[in-house]
């Protein structure tokens, strides 16, 4: 029953505009972030080539580019995870989901599972 809930959230959050509209906006934003930290990194590049143990790609530009997906997740991440109860008990199927024959527990798993994989493909986007 756990797998049940989780494939519904799944699909709710891939049926869901807001969700489409989250992933469009952060992979434009760090689009945009690494352009901006590539064209930094090409302007510095001839002073880098001077010193001796200069930092490399990574350092300039992979790494700040992280962790402002850090950041961007960490914002993120609540505002996807605190609408799966409210919805529930907006739509009225919170009802229906506590009188199954499934416990408290096994719901939240379940919802848990679902933003999971969901921010999972989030993730996986970003690596991209």
């Amino acid at each position: 029953m756990i797998f049940a809930i989780t494939a519904r959230e799944l699909r709710g959050f891939f049926l869901s505009p807001l969700a489409w509209t989250l992933l469009a906006v952060v992979q434009g934003l760090l689009a945009w972030i690494f352009l901006v930290l590539v064209d930094d990194f090409r302007d510095l590049q001839g002073r880098l080539a001077a010193l001796d143990n200069a930092p490399g790609v990574t350092d300039l530009v992979a790494a700040p580019l992280f962790r402002v997906a850090a950041w961007m997740l960490l914002l993120l991440v609540p505002l996807l995870t605190m609408r799966l109860l409210s919805e529930e008990r907006r739509t009225g199927t919170l009802d229906l989901l506590l009188s199954a024959p499934v416990g408290s527990a096994a719901i939240v798993l379940g919802k848990y599972l679902g933003a999971m994989l969901f921010l999972s493909s989030m993730i996986a986007l970003i690596a991209l």
